[in-house]
């Protein structure tokens, strides 16, 4: 019986595969507890996944991958050519940090509090889902901010990763996670399910506001140099 193959890493190629384990690691993280807040794309997927089911998760998603990976790219091409220059990654690296703090307090408060205010999108009434999505990803000051700043500092990783490549393979590690989310909350609409009142989503949410609450210290070690 012939023996199994044995595969063999050099030190070097070990650390390869670890930094990108950790890299992949950290966008799933960071970029899970943006997408499982509840925003306004967020409430307008329950709304009208409550008459259109998952099909409205999936417009809602598509839209938002069409702002989303035209400002990631257009970010990435700003930071290339900067990417090197060390008052850059200070300033991303500080200004990320900060955010990351104030976004995973923000969480934490909102996730222990006794409701979700889920009518405040329920009021929008049109047939364009594709036109919505595009609205309320585009015009949420939230998602511009994080990727002005946490967003940032992820595509300076990416750069040093593998410029361009990177960006692409960082924004594969994110998007998934909005079709995946947005598509459940629009079906389980459908199916009468009041998502945000399950005492595990809140908790998820708390799980996620201390993750960035470490992300966000860490950047600013990291950046300052302590």
């Amino acid at each position: 019986m012939p023996h199994p193959r044995k595969i063999n890493l050099s030190a070097s190629q070990f650390s390869s595969v670890m930094d990108l384990l950790n890299f992949v690691a950290t966008v799933v993280l960071l970029t899970a507890s943006g997408a499982l807040a509840p925003g306004p794309l967020f409430f307008v997927t329950v709304s009208h996944g409550a008459r259109s089911g998952a099909k409205s998760g999936l417009v809602f998603s598509i839209a938002h991958t069409l702002v989303e990976f035209s400002l990631v790219m257009l970010l990435a091409c700003g930071l290339l050519t900067v990417a090197n220059e060390p008052v850059v990654k200070l300033t991303v690296g500080v200004a990320g940090g900060v955010v990351l703090v104030v976004f995973g307090i923000m969480q934490i408060r909102g996730s222990l509090r006794s409701r979700f205010d889920e009518t405040r999108s329920g009021g929008v009434a049109t047939r364009n889902l594709l036109l919505i999505g595009l609205a309320f990803t585009g015009l949420n000051p939230f998602f511009v901010v994080w990727w002005l700043t946490v967003g940032a500092n992820l595509i300076l990783l990416s750069l040093e990763f593998a410029s361009l490549a990177g960006v692409v393979f960082m924004y594969i590690c994110h998007v998934w996670m909005d079709y995946a989310w947005l598509t459940s909350v629009a079906h389980f609409s459908k199916m009468g399910t009041n998502v945000v009142g399950f005492k595990w989503y809140r908790l998820i949410l708390t799980v996620f506001g201390a993750v960035l609450i470490y992300f966000g210290l860490a950047f600013l070690v990291n950046s300052l140099g302590f």
